[in-house]
């Protein structure tokens, strides 16, 4: 019951869509209508408003962290292992609010990417594990100046960094979490194979 409490809550939290209701509070118009149409801070950057870009950044990745740092909390007298209980339902959690922030229900199930919110969770559950895929977002989207890039390593980050750190119950999760990003960059990943995924700042011909 608690793990099912726990995903529950991850989804509550993951599903609001901060992306759109900063863009639509602060004048920016909608978000859907804007670009690729994500919610996420990528797109939002297109509005030209950077500010509201980093806020939404920071809110997704929160919201990420703070479903798995509630959900760990609901661990007391529910399991023998305090620790491993703690470590299954943040799990829970984190995973419902990527599931949440993908698909929101009040957007009929069209959400962002889900990046930041990784970001947020693998923070969340580990921090030395969201440091690395931290620094794999900023290193590859350097050396790429691809946003989709960055964003992808720093999920497929999240698995290696639990296993090399030692965390290895977080290892199947965060797989499928990752496999859960490159399922909502497809249309990017295509790109990427054409050769016609867009540079950040790249100035248009």
């Amino acid at each position: 019951m608690s793990l099912m409490v726990a995903s529950v809550l991850g989804y509550a939290l993951g599903s609001v869509p901060f992306g759109l209701l900063l863009t639509r509070a602060f004048g920016a118009g909608d978000l859907r209508s804007i670009g690729s149409g994500n919610i996420g801070a990528t797109n939002v950057l297109r509005t030209g408003r950077k500010g509201l870009a980093a806020a939404t950044l920071l809110l997704d990745g929160g919201k990420g962290a703070a479903a798995v740092l509630i959900a760990g909390m609901l661990h007391a007298g529910q399991f023998a292992d305090g620790a491993a209980g703690a470590t299954w339902l943040a799990l829970a959690g984190g995973a419902g609010a990527m599931v949440g922030h993908c698909f929101p229900v009040w957007l009929k199930f069209k959400g962002g990417k889900g990046v930041a919110t990784m970001l947020g969770v693998a923070l969340g559950l580990a921090w030395p594990v969201g440091l690395i895929c931290l620094l794999a977002w900023v290193g590859m989207f350097k050396l790429s100046r691809i946003s989709s890039v960055g964003g992808m390593s720093a999920a497929l980050a999240a698995p290696i960094g639990a296993l090399a750190l030692g965390h290895t119950a977080m290892v199947p999760v965060l797989a499928a979490l990752a496999a859960l990003v490159l399922y909502q960059h497809r249309e990017n990943i295509a790109r990427l194979r054409a050769g016609t995924e867009p540079k950040v700042g790249a100035k248009k011909g």
